[in-house]
């Protein structure tokens, strides 16, 4: 049989210190035929698959003879006459290490043998060649076949299941009873359990397509984006800015990234296809390079940004674009050719090309100058010629110079792409021309001047103020002529005849306010230097600008400074080649990874357990024909991820119940429930967790969009989670306890089981808060049977055992008695970030106690 075979050459090049010479040796005894009967089909069944004339991993090529002399890029493979010297030989010998082939049984001494008598001959080739592999050996690098359900289903994806159920002897377990269920779906597609109404009006709906009405509400919600924008965020490495917030310094990220996360719940919204999202993802700049509303998508890329290493930010826009969309692990060839995949170290490079010219700018919004304040952090092209080189070893100090590279995809899926520049219309390349800007300008610059007025008022001997207002009131007409010669030279009514006087009297009046401002700041300067010792440089530094600025109205010069940055007018249409690449059905992989992680998120195990690595060193996906089939119907929908949803969570499978008793037949067969024989059960994500805290009683507060809130009003401000700032050192801290994403990298949330979860439920004042207020609201309740019966529903979704009722009213006896003698209580303060103070009657207090119980009930954080 066939064996996965990744580079040769790596393990080579993992051998410290190896110096092999080529030795000119003739062949002593050649047998005719050997070679292409004996050796060439043991070369083409274990090493052809990555070391043939398209992929060359490491450098090293077994299809031709020359080829094969020539070596690798660490120096000769095969030493002609002398198989012992030959590392070759070494490596299929198990005799060094790492052995090959890689992670598979050694050759039987038989090929060995063979191998090293053809190279004790002189490793000739009898003049033929060996031919490169024509397909790919790994089913994810294969084109999704087509696939037809087994019958006997109505839903395809139980047909799938079934016949493997019925394969293994497996009986599937029942439906859910309709409150898991309703609780279930509304947690699943809008990170939110039902209210007590739309629970009610649900077990009431007798009719045939009631479940299914209640889906297509959730989908048409707009919590839908919200819940299913975090878990696509999540892949795609979401996070606000982070760095050095003393000092108001970006490092990592970019500001505003909230708008990017803005678009993805709007376009989740929208239905917006998902090939449409990863290019606008990808390329929004090189798609509709004037809508900032597009623009704003292209944050995905901006969030790789890293102020200190460009090089850092590059890399890891293109191995986490290969990673998030199709599951391929690129960057594990960043230094040698790749140790599974069909993957060599110069393909790494030549797919980081498609990003290599990538800049970042923040373009102003209506309303406001201070880009620190609002912006659209977006991407474009900046210098289009800017080369690529192979990182020897993947050290960036040793680039290979004498071999640039062209943007490539690795050869093994044959793809053919048409990259053409793109022109950029002169709005988009000149963002601060647009009339909007100039009045927001203008009238920012106003308003500094109207205040100075008002502070000069208020002191008319104060020296200092006078000046300000003096430079303040210069800049006015300086940024009004500035803005004239721009509008003639570049606006929609330019005036090559006005160009020259407007260009001039713009130089004159700037040279004007810079006078006056380098005079401020000389005035602040010497008061500083009265005031304090060591202000020497200060004020050096403020009468240098004055010299500089009289010195330069003297001049004749005809520049002035424009109002906004001219960007280029080319884009290399590089990352929208690439983006309709990935998001096309010639692309074996992405439609399978995006089926694979909704999967996931909708019944708890993927169908491919290693989400992100669809390579050879994955695991092989359970069902790999439903697999294929969900894939080809994603794509031949147009990329519908509603629709999808809507097939999983409409699937008896989805609906089945999750208990299973304990002589249940199946766990002998199936233990690990790898065949979907019943539901699921798992632990809400860290959002679901607080938000339905929230939701239950009645405090959700759904304004859409907007800024990142401060993380750590989280306890005080009742909007969903997915608003607050995310950033790796910045994080809402019960959130961080419920294993929040790794905004680093996060393909699938981890479900940890530790003491700091139960305390941040217990003793946190968001807590009592909702316990409280959730008390309150059942107060209608006189009956203690009835109080306890509504508030196992109302927080735990379900209804209350015999038991639990009976043990319910004892415990608020008990506590209730306790709260009429408080000097016998523990003594115990609640957290003062609660907002709502403990009720003062004992029976209160004590349904209050109740409710603290059962949000701290694992029932409560379990989806069913």
């Amino acid at each position: 049989m066939g064996v996965d075979l990744p580079s040769m050459i790596y393990r080579i090049w993992l051998l410290t210190g190896l110096t092999i010479h080529l030795a000119v040796a003739q062949p002593t005894n050649p047998s005719n035929g050997f070679y292409t009967q004996t050796v060439r089909p043991l070369l083409a069944k274990n090493c052809l698959g990555c070391h043939n004339a398209k992929l060359q991993q490491g450098g090293f090529d077994l299809s031709s003879h020359a080829a094969l002399m020539k070596g690798s890029d660490n120096g000769p493979v095969v030493v002609p006459g002398d198989p012992d010297r030959s590392t070759l030989l070494k490596l299929i010998s198990h005799t060094e290490q790492p052995a090959m082939p890689f992670q598979a049984a050694k050759l039987p001494d038989e090929a060995i043998a063979q191998i090293a008598r053809w190279i004790r001959e002189g490793a000739t080739m009898d003049g033929a060649t060996t031919e490169s592999m024509p397909q790919a050996d790994h089913w994810a690098f294969r084109l999704p076949a087509k696939q037809v359900p087994p019958p006997g289903a109505a839903n395809p994806i139980d047909a799938f299941l079934q016949a493997a159920r019925a394969d293994r002897k497996l009986t599937p377990s029942p439906q859910a009873d309709r409150r898991t269920l309703i609780r279930r779906v509304y947690l699943d597609l809008v990170g939110l359990p039902p209210s007590e109404a739309e629970v009610k009006a649900f077990l009431e709906d007798k009719a045939p397509q009631a479940y299914e009405r209640v889906v297509d509400q959730l989908l048409a919600s707009p919590q839908y984006g919200e819940r299913w924008g975090r878990h696509w965020l999540d892949i795609w490495r979401y996070s606000d800015w982070y760095g050095w917030r003393k000092e108001n310094q970006v490092r990592y990220s970019q500001r505003h990234l909230w708008r990017w996360r803005d678009w993805t719940v709007e376009s989740l919204n929208q239905n917006k296809s998902y090939g449409q999202m990863i290019e606008e993802m990808l390329a929004g700049d090189e798609i509709a390079p004037n809508d900032p509303n597009v623009l704003r998508a292209t944050g995905y890329l901006a969030r790789s940004w890293y102020r200190f290493n460009r090089n850092t930010w590059v890399q890891e826009a293109a191995e986490y674009t290969s990673t998030s969309f199709m599951a391929l692990t690129m960057k594990c060839a960043r230094c040698h050719t790749h140790k599974y995949d069909p993957i060599s170290h110069v393909e790494h490079y030549r797919f980081r090309a498609f990003f290599e010219p990538i800049e970042v700018r923040t373009d102003r919004i209506a309303g406001e100058v201070d880009i620190d304040k609002a912006g659209v952090a977006r991407i474009f092209d900046g210098d289009v010629t800017t080369p690529t080189y192979r990182f020897i070893r993947g050290n960036e100090a040793a680039p290979e110079k004498d071999k640039p590279l062209t943007p490539g995809i690795p050869a093994i899926f044959q793809a053919k792409l048409d990259i053409k520049p793109i022109t950029i219309p002169f709005d988009s390349r000149h963002p601060d021309g647009r009339d909007f800007v100039y009045t927001d300008l203008v009238r920012d610059a106003e308003q500094r001047v109207e205040k100075a007025r008002a502070t000069l008022a208020k002191d008319a001997t104060n020296l200092g103020a006078k000046k300000r207002l003096e430079s303040l009131e210069a800049e006015v007409p300086a940024l009004r002529a500035r803005i004239a010669a721009d509008q003639a030279k570049y606006g929609k009514n330019a005036n090559a005849d006005a160009i020259e006087a407007l260009r001039v009297e713009a130089r004159k009046l700037e040279r004007h306010a810079t006078i006056l401002k380098a005079q401020e700041e000389l005035y602040h300067a010497n008061l500083e230097m009265e005031g304090a010792k060591g202000e020497e440089k200060k004020l050096a530094a403020g009468r240098s600008r004055l010299e500089a600025a009289v010195k330069a109205l003297g001049e004749a010069t005809e520049t002035y400074t424009p109002v906004g940055k001219i960007y280029p007018d080319i884009s290399s249409g590089r990352r929208l080649a690439l983006a309709k690449w990935i998001a096309s059905k010639d692309n074996p992989l992405t439609a399978r990874v995006a089926v694979n992680h909704m999967w996931l998120r909708h019944f708890g195990k993927a169908l491919v357990p290693t989400v992100f690595n669809f390579g050879k060193s994955g695991k092989a996906p359970s069902h790999p024909e439903l697999l294929d089939y969900l894939a080809i119907e994603f794509m031949d929908s147009g990329w519908d991820m509603k629709r999808m949803h809507r097939l999983m969570v409409t699937s008896n499978a989805y609906q089945m119940t999750s208990a299973v008793v304990a002589n249940n037949a199946n766990l002998a067969i199936d233990p690990d429930n790898i065949y979907l024989w019943r539901m699921n059960p798992r632990r809400m994500e860290a959002e679901a967790v607080r938000d339905s805290l929230i939701q239950i009683a009645g405090k959700l507060d759904r304004t859409m969009g907007g800024p990142e809130l401060d993380e750590t009003k989280a306890e005080q401000v009742f909007r969903r989670s997915l608003y607050f700032r995310h950033a790796p050192d910045l994080q809402v801290e019960m959130l961080s306890v419920f294993d929040l994403a790794n905004p680093i990298e996060c393909f699938e949330r981890t479900e940890s089981v530790m003491p700091q979860q139960a305390l941040a439920l217990a003793n946190s004042g968001l807590g009592y808060t909702i316990a409280r207020s959730v008390a309150d609201s059942l107060s209608k309740h006189t009956q203690a049977a009835a109080f306890v019966a509504s508030a196992f529903e109302k927080v735990l979704g379900r209804t209350a055992t015999p038991l639990e009722i009976a043990e319910s009213i004892r415990f608020l006896k008990q506590q209730a008695a306790l709260y009429q003698e408080p000097a016998t209580l523990t003594s115990f303060s609640a957290p003062s970030t609660a907002l709502l103070k403990p009720a003062q009657s004992p029976e209160q207090r004590a349904r209050e106690s109740l409710l603290h119980v059962l949000i701290n009930h694992n029932d409560f954080v379990t989806i069913r």
